[in-house]
């Protein structure tokens, strides 16, 4: 089989034991729509070891700056003089801008990374009633995304690596 075909079988069964995963025995632990942002980005960072890394470590990074800014949200005052939207964008504002400029840190230099691993924070947060509030981001629980959220992600790599492995298995002539 080519290594378009390969790929593409690997990825489509890893997919199935994911979704398998997600419903049955890791419901409400692992978040499918998170592994598979971890998933392409190991790929889009160059699927090798260092891109592994590189995702796992920097969209962790992302998740735990994004909690942070979430717990600085979710304890802005009804009156504060700038009004909540304003202040909420302030918070996500540096935050993001720190973020990004850890980059300069090499462990920390996959930017797209970080971001999807912020992204996938507020996604579950807003998205999931009663998620953002301090009593969950202050927990260490499921609920917490700093659990749930960076849990996906690294499974996500996972997903990714053994995709490859698998694919580079099923070649048998080069495209």
């Amino acid at each position: 089989m080519n290594g378009l075909s390969a790929l593409s079988v690997s990825i489509g069964v890893l997919a199935g034991l994911a979704t398998f995963l997600a419903v049955g025995p890791l419901s409400g632990v692992f978040l499918i729509w998170a592994a598979t942002i971890s998933w392409a980005a190991y790929f889009a960072l160059g699927g090798t070891d260092e891109a592994a890394k590189n995702t796992v470590v920097c969209s962790v990074f992302g998740v735990v700056v994004a909690t942070y800014a979430a717990y600085e949200i979710a304890t802005i005052s009804p009156d504060t003089l700038l009004g909540f939207p304003m202040m909420a964008a302030v918070i996500v504002t540096f935050t993001v801008i720190a973020m990004c400029l850890a980059a300069n840190v090499p462990a920390l230099a996959a930017i797209p990374a970080s971001v999807l691993g912020y992204s996938a924070t507020f996604g579950y947060l807003l998205q999931t009633p009663d998620k953002l509030s301090t009593d969950v981001l202050l927990s260490f629980g499921w609920d917490n995304p700093v659990c749930i959220i960076s849990f996906s992600l690294i499974l996500g790599v996972g997903l990714g690596i053994a995709s490859a492995k698998l694919a580079a298995k099923l070649t048998t002539i080069a495209d």
